[in-house]
């Protein structure tokens, strides 16, 4: 979907930020894009790569674009946890004693 044709048809340079799902951009065009300056920085909780965990990543080989993300200083990566704030971690607690409340009155 974020591809070169699309990020072509802003006319004035942007930030971008995804915490959707890293398929959805072509890493490629993104850091062109960037060193173009079409892009004024970007803030990614997801990449392209995501099957790459970054615990398991070979650091012998990683992709030329991501190396060029994890290099950049106007590119913020976090290890897609986005959806993970403080209230997410509460309503998922709240869930599941929700679930065991009704489990246990059977």
């Amino acid at each position: 979907m974020i591809d070169a044709d699309f990020i072509n048809k802003f006319s004035k340079p942007f930030w971008f930020i995804n915490t959707a799902r890293g398929k959805s951009v072509v890493t490629k065009d993104l850091v062109q894009a960037l060193k173009d300056g079409k892009i004024l920085g970007v803030g990614l909780d997801v990449l392209e790569y995501e099957q790459l965990s970054f615990e398991q990543m070979d650091l012998e080989n990683i992709p030329e674009d991501l190396q060029f993300l994890f290099g950049a200083e106007n590119v913020l990566l976090s290890p897609h946890i986005a959806g993970w704030t403080f209230e997410s971690h509460r309503k998922l607690a709240e869930t599941i004693a929700q679930k065991i409340i009704r489990f246990s009155q059977k």
